[in-house]
């Protein structure tokens, strides 16, 4: 299951709940030979286990409360999925579970390739987004999920101070990007305005923290993984979170290739940004918008207005991948800069920007 960068497991020693709940599930134990672990908030395990069962073993981790909701949704969206019909949303098959130990075991599918591993090495076709879009419309059909509560993001609250334990933890680039964010009252006013039409529309079955790295493709097909935010929201917040990854990946892009392709030691200026920017945005439309037509396709019912909240749902999800990346950096460069002013303009003018991304109505006909 290659989803992200592979790192050293934590010692089962350390989590003998973990064989415990392995045995009673009659699926051997892992010995800690050949086990792998990939980068994410919850500690987790990959290997094969002592009877040869492929497992991939999630802990979720954190405040108690907090990961019962989480192992709850995740659990619900299993039990949601039994009522699907066909099988344009699969997840990797659930092996078992344990509340109190917070675990979650699925089938590894040792083979598979997560989107953002193919996205980064050129090979995320738009066959392949149109086969996501057709996932996540079978997503929104599915029967209403247990948990209505709001989704926490953006938050709203912090757009106007930030508690002193956020602060206090924070790095340098992640307080200046607050401030510049705090400083902004059109965006502020937009983000709000956002938040208030989500609670004006039909809500949706929706992943809610959805990311390239969530979907996987083996031989068998393409599974969506990581459903602890699943909950009734606005369906625009998945269809957003789609096109604002390939914004993302756009944008990194421009950053890693600006000496291939202006030469060795050249400095990104505005201009340069713009530029590329441009040029990599309009590159990954198609996928976007393969993503939409496998959206429509599927039946699930598109408001009017669903595709400008998703226009302005890319934008938010541009800006939050901003922040989690000025938490690892001690200042915003200006490839940062350029990437929250596109993430703005989205929100602030949604409407001027859905044909841009890819997230008009389709002119050929639906794919049978």
């Amino acid at each position: 299951m290659l989803r992200k960068e592979k790192l050293e497991a934590a010692p089962l020693v350390a989590a003998p709940e973990v064989n415990a709940v392995l045995q009673r599930l009659g699926l051997g134990v892992l010995d800690g030979g050949g086990v792998s672990a990939f980068a994410g908030r919850n500690n987790n395990w990959a290997g094969r286990t002592s009877n040869g069962s492929a497992v991939f073993v999630k802990r979720l981790d954190g405040d108690r409360e907090e990961s019962l909701l989480r192992f709850r949704r995740a659990l619900d969206l299993q039990a949601a999925l039994l009522s699907a019909s066909g099988d344009d949303l699969r997840c990797p098959p659930l092996l078992g579970a344990d509340e109190d130990a917070r675990l979650l075991v699925f089938a590894w599918l040792e083979d598979a390739r997560a989107g953002n591993v193919m996205a980064t090495d050129g090979e995320f076709e738009p066959d392949l987004a149109y086969l996501c879009g057709r996932g996540i419309g079978a997503l929104h059909l599915l029967p209403a999920a247990a948990d209505t509560s709001p989704h926490p993001l953006p938050p709203v609250w912090a757009l106007h101070a930030i508690p002193l334990t956020m602060f206090s933890s924070a790095r340098i680039a992640e307080l200046r990007y607050w401030a510049l964010l705090q400083k902004d009252r059109p965006l502020v006013a937009a983000l709000e305005a956002l938040r208030e039409r989500e609670s004006l529309v039909e809500h949706r079955p929706c992943h809610g923290d959805l990311r390239l790295d969530q979907f996987l493709l083996d031989q068998s097909g393409l599974y969506v993984l990581d459903w602890e935010e699943f909950r009734m929201a606005d369906p625009a917040r998945d269809v957003g979170a789609f096109a604002g990854e390939w914004l993302h990946h756009a944008i990194r892009k421009v950053n890693s290739e600006v000496d291939k392709v202006y030469g060795p030691g050249t400095t990104l200026s505005h201009e340069l940004i713009v530029e590329r920017g441009s040029a990599e945005v309009a590159r990954v439309r198609p996928l976007i918008a393969e993503f939409w037509r496998g959206y429509l396709d599927s039946g699930a019912q598109a408001d009017a207005d669903l595709a400008e909240r998703s226009t302005a749902y890319a934008g938010w999800h541009l800006l939050d991948r901003l922040l989690a990346t000025a938490g690892t950096q001690t200042r915003l460069r200006a490839i940062d800069l350029a990437a929250a002013g596109i993430g703005r303009k989205a929100l602030l003018e949604p409407g001027r920007f859905t044909g841009t991304l890819g997230l008009s109505v389709p002119s050929r006909p639906a794919r049978r």
